[in-house]
């Protein structure tokens, strides 16, 4: 079953963190919060994941194709 995960917030309330990096992309405990998101529907069995993806969209895109979703398991 296909997870849409909207992530196109800009971040106001993190402006420090948003400034350099979209919020979805800001770490907590050495991962993007998008990877924190997309472990606990893992967790339940939803493993397709559609990203919507709004403010600095390109800069998520580009992250996660090179880094992130490629070296680092859900489970």
């Amino acid at each position: 079953m296909k997870t849409v995960i909207l992530a196109g917030g800009i971040g106001t309330r993190i402006s420090e963190e948003s400034v350099l990096k979209p919020k979805p992309m800001i770490e907590i405990g050495g991962k993007p919060i998008l990877w924190h998101i997309m472990k606990i529907y893992a967790a339940h069995g939803f493993n397709d994941f559609v990203v919507c993806l709004g403010y600095k969209g390109h800069m998520i895109k580009n992250i996660s194709s090179t880094n992130f979703m490629y070296n680092s398991t859900l489970l």
